[in-house]
Protein backbone atom coordinates (compact mmCIF):
# COMPACT_ATOMS: atom_id res chain seq x y z
CA UNK A 1 0.00 0.00 0.00
CA UNK A 2 1.56 3.41 -1.16
CA UNK A 3 0.25 7.19 0.07
CA UNK A 4 1.54 10.75 -0.94
CA UNK A 5 0.43 13.41 1.30
CA UNK A 6 1.27 16.54 -0.58
CA UNK A 7 3.18 19.59 1.72
CA UNK A 8 2.51 23.05 0.67
CA UNK A 9 5.76 24.73 1.85
CA UNK A 10 5.07 28.43 0.65
CA UNK A 11 6.02 29.83 -2.77
CA UNK A 12 8.24 32.44 -4.53
CA UNK A 13 8.27 34.92 -7.20
CA UNK A 14 9.65 34.09 -10.38
CA UNK A 15 10.55 37.32 -12.43
CA UNK A 16 9.24 37.71 -15.96
CA UNK A 17 12.51 37.89 -17.71
CA UNK A 18 14.00 34.33 -16.37
CA UNK A 19 10.90 32.55 -17.76
CA UNK A 20 10.14 34.96 -20.82
CA UNK A 21 6.65 35.96 -20.00
CA UNK A 22 4.61 39.34 -19.97
CA UNK A 23 5.17 39.46 -15.80
CA UNK A 24 6.25 37.94 -12.80
CA UNK A 25 4.47 34.59 -11.38
CA UNK A 26 3.97 33.11 -8.62
CA UNK A 27 5.15 29.63 -7.90
CA UNK A 28 4.27 27.09 -5.44
CA UNK A 29 7.03 24.98 -3.33
CA UNK A 30 5.54 21.83 -2.93
CA UNK A 31 7.24 18.24 -0.71
CA UNK A 32 5.47 15.05 -0.74
CA UNK A 33 5.28 12.86 2.00
CA UNK A 34 5.08 9.03 0.40
CA UNK A 35 4.15 6.40 3.32
CA UNK A 36 4.49 2.77 1.63
CA UNK A 37 5.21 -0.77 3.31
CA UNK A 38 8.69 -0.49 3.81
CA UNK A 39 8.52 2.90 5.91
CA UNK A 40 8.53 6.71 5.27
CA UNK A 41 10.13 8.77 2.91
CA UNK A 42 10.13 12.66 2.38
CA UNK A 43 10.54 14.29 -1.31
CA UNK A 44 11.95 17.28 -1.13
CA UNK A 45 11.98 19.54 1.82
CA UNK A 46 11.33 23.46 0.77
CA UNK A 47 13.13 26.68 0.44
CA UNK A 48 16.62 27.11 2.65
CA UNK A 49 17.95 30.27 3.76
CA UNK A 50 21.23 32.03 3.68
CA UNK A 51 21.33 33.86 0.50
CA UNK A 52 19.68 37.41 0.85
CA UNK A 53 21.02 38.21 -2.96
CA UNK A 54 18.54 34.82 -3.73
CA UNK A 55 15.48 36.11 -1.48
CA UNK A 56 15.79 39.60 -3.33
CA UNK A 57 15.43 38.01 -6.47
CA UNK A 58 12.51 35.38 -6.08
CA UNK A 59 10.71 36.87 -3.13
CA UNK A 60 9.91 33.94 -0.98
CA UNK A 61 7.37 33.18 1.19
CA UNK A 62 8.28 30.30 3.60
CA UNK A 63 5.94 27.79 5.40
CA UNK A 64 7.32 25.05 8.07
CA UNK A 65 8.27 21.96 7.22
CA UNK A 66 6.45 20.34 9.97
CA UNK A 67 8.46 16.89 9.35
CA UNK A 68 11.19 15.97 11.41
CA UNK A 69 13.34 12.91 11.70
CA UNK A 70 11.76 10.88 13.84
CA UNK A 71 8.87 10.68 11.22
CA UNK A 72 10.60 9.20 8.32
CA UNK A 73 13.34 6.67 7.12
CA UNK A 74 14.53 8.52 3.72
CA UNK A 75 14.65 11.98 1.74
CA UNK A 76 14.88 12.05 -1.80
CA UNK A 77 15.75 15.23 -3.10
CA UNK A 78 14.91 15.97 -7.12
CA UNK A 79 17.75 17.99 -7.51
CA UNK A 80 19.79 20.40 -4.89
CA UNK A 81 18.62 23.91 -5.60
CA UNK A 82 17.99 25.84 -3.16
CA UNK A 83 14.17 25.67 -3.37
CA UNK A 84 14.25 21.83 -2.90
CA UNK A 85 16.58 21.05 -0.12
CA UNK A 86 15.71 24.31 2.40
CA UNK A 87 15.22 21.54 5.58
CA UNK A 88 18.08 19.15 4.86
CA UNK A 89 20.37 19.76 7.69
CA UNK A 90 16.90 19.15 10.40
CA UNK A 91 17.50 15.18 9.03
CA UNK A 92 21.29 15.11 9.80
CA UNK A 93 21.22 11.04 10.34
CA UNK A 94 18.68 10.42 8.04
CA UNK A 95 20.17 8.99 4.22
CA UNK A 96 19.58 11.48 1.52
CA UNK A 97 19.55 9.90 -2.01
CA UNK A 98 20.82 11.82 -4.71
CA UNK A 99 22.08 10.76 -8.05
CA UNK A 100 26.00 11.35 -7.98
CA UNK A 101 26.04 13.61 -10.93
CA UNK A 102 24.14 16.34 -9.19
CA UNK A 103 26.01 16.19 -5.70
CA UNK A 104 29.60 16.64 -8.09
CA UNK A 105 27.80 19.73 -9.74
CA UNK A 106 26.16 21.26 -6.54
CA UNK A 107 29.69 20.64 -4.24
CA UNK A 108 31.53 22.42 -7.60
CA UNK A 109 29.71 25.61 -6.66
CA UNK A 110 27.33 28.47 -8.31
CA UNK A 111 24.66 25.49 -8.02
CA UNK A 112 22.91 26.70 -4.82
CA UNK A 113 23.30 28.03 -1.65
CA UNK A 114 26.30 26.26 -0.95
CA UNK A 115 25.71 26.86 3.00
CA UNK A 116 22.82 24.52 2.63
CA UNK A 117 24.90 21.40 1.38
CA UNK A 118 27.48 20.56 4.59
CA UNK A 119 26.13 18.18 7.49
CA UNK A 120 23.59 16.03 5.49
CA UNK A 121 23.98 12.52 5.07
CA UNK A 122 24.32 12.44 1.89
CA UNK A 123 23.89 8.64 -0.39
CA UNK A 124 25.14 9.21 -3.84
CA UNK A 125 23.28 6.82 -6.69
CA UNK A 126 24.02 6.21 -10.40
CA UNK A 127 20.86 6.27 -12.31
CA UNK A 128 18.15 3.87 -11.22
CA UNK A 129 17.62 3.07 -7.81
CA UNK A 130 15.15 0.65 -5.85
CA UNK A 131 14.18 2.11 -2.34
CA UNK A 132 11.78 -0.58 -1.62
CA UNK A 133 8.91 -2.94 -3.79
CA UNK A 134 7.31 -0.15 -6.07
CA UNK A 135 8.89 2.75 -5.23
CA UNK A 136 11.74 3.47 -7.31
CA UNK A 137 13.89 6.66 -8.28
CA UNK A 138 14.48 7.31 -12.37
CA UNK A 139 16.56 9.74 -13.41
CA UNK A 140 15.09 12.48 -15.25
CA UNK A 141 17.58 14.98 -16.71
CA UNK A 142 16.37 18.61 -17.99
CA UNK A 143 16.17 21.01 -15.07
CA UNK A 144 19.51 19.90 -14.22
CA UNK A 145 21.93 17.08 -15.34
CA UNK A 146 21.16 15.21 -11.80
CA UNK A 147 17.70 15.41 -11.60
CA UNK A 148 15.67 12.64 -10.63
CA UNK A 149 12.04 11.89 -9.86
CA UNK A 150 10.14 9.06 -7.47
CA UNK A 151 7.89 6.68 -9.55
CA UNK A 152 5.28 4.71 -7.04
CA UNK A 153 3.74 1.58 -8.67
CA UNK A 154 -0.08 1.36 -6.76
CA UNK A 155 -0.90 -1.35 -8.30
CA UNK A 156 -3.75 -0.20 -11.02
CA UNK A 157 -1.88 3.15 -12.09
CA UNK A 158 1.78 4.65 -11.81
CA UNK A 159 2.52 8.18 -10.19
CA UNK A 160 5.24 9.93 -10.17
CA UNK A 161 6.73 12.53 -8.03
CA UNK A 162 8.46 14.30 -10.90
CA UNK A 163 9.86 17.55 -9.27
CA UNK A 164 11.12 20.12 -11.84
CA UNK A 165 11.17 17.70 -14.40
CA UNK A 166 8.92 20.18 -15.93
CA UNK A 167 7.79 23.26 -14.09
CA UNK A 168 4.35 22.92 -14.57
CA UNK A 169 1.30 19.91 -15.71
CA UNK A 170 0.54 21.38 -19.06
CA UNK A 171 4.17 21.46 -20.26
CA UNK A 172 4.18 17.76 -19.37
CA UNK A 173 5.94 15.95 -22.28
CA UNK A 174 6.96 19.29 -24.33
CA UNK A 175 9.64 18.96 -25.37
CA UNK A 176 9.88 15.16 -25.41
CA UNK A 177 12.44 13.55 -22.99
CA UNK A 178 14.03 10.37 -23.64
CA UNK A 179 13.36 9.00 -20.01
CA UNK A 180 9.84 9.06 -20.48
CA UNK A 181 9.68 5.98 -22.41
CA UNK A 182 11.48 4.52 -19.47
CA UNK A 183 8.58 5.68 -17.53
CA UNK A 184 6.35 4.47 -20.33
CA UNK A 185 7.48 0.63 -19.55
CA UNK A 186 7.01 1.23 -16.12
CA UNK A 187 3.31 1.97 -16.51
CA UNK A 188 3.02 -0.73 -18.84
CA UNK A 189 -0.09 0.71 -20.42
CA UNK A 190 -1.60 1.17 -17.25
CA UNK A 191 -2.51 4.93 -16.40
CA UNK A 192 -0.44 7.20 -15.42
CA UNK A 193 -0.60 10.28 -12.86
CA UNK A 194 2.32 13.07 -12.32
CA UNK A 195 2.58 15.26 -9.46
CA UNK A 196 4.94 18.52 -9.97
CA UNK A 197 7.22 20.73 -7.30
CA UNK A 198 5.81 23.86 -8.73
CA UNK A 199 2.36 23.62 -10.07
CA UNK A 200 -0.80 22.32 -7.73
CA UNK A 201 -2.21 21.07 -11.10
CA UNK A 202 -1.34 17.36 -12.03
CA UNK A 203 -0.92 15.78 -15.37
CA UNK A 204 -2.89 12.52 -15.82
CA UNK A 205 -2.86 9.59 -18.99
CA UNK A 206 -0.68 7.20 -20.75
CA UNK A 207 2.98 6.57 -21.77
CA UNK A 208 4.83 7.50 -23.99
CA UNK A 209 3.64 10.63 -25.24
CA UNK A 210 4.39 11.37 -29.28
CA UNK A 211 7.81 12.55 -29.80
Amino acid sequence: MISVERLDLGYFVRPAAEWGGPHDREEPVLAYLVRHDGGRLLFDTGMGTGSPETDAHYRPVRRPLEIGPEDVDLVVNCHLHFDHIGANQRFPDTPVLVQRTELAIARAGGHTIDSLLPGVRYEEIDGEHEIAPGVRVVPTPGHTEGHQSLVLDEGDRLTVLAGQAYDFAHEFGKPYRPWLGRIGELAAGRQVRVLFAHDHELWEGTLPLPR
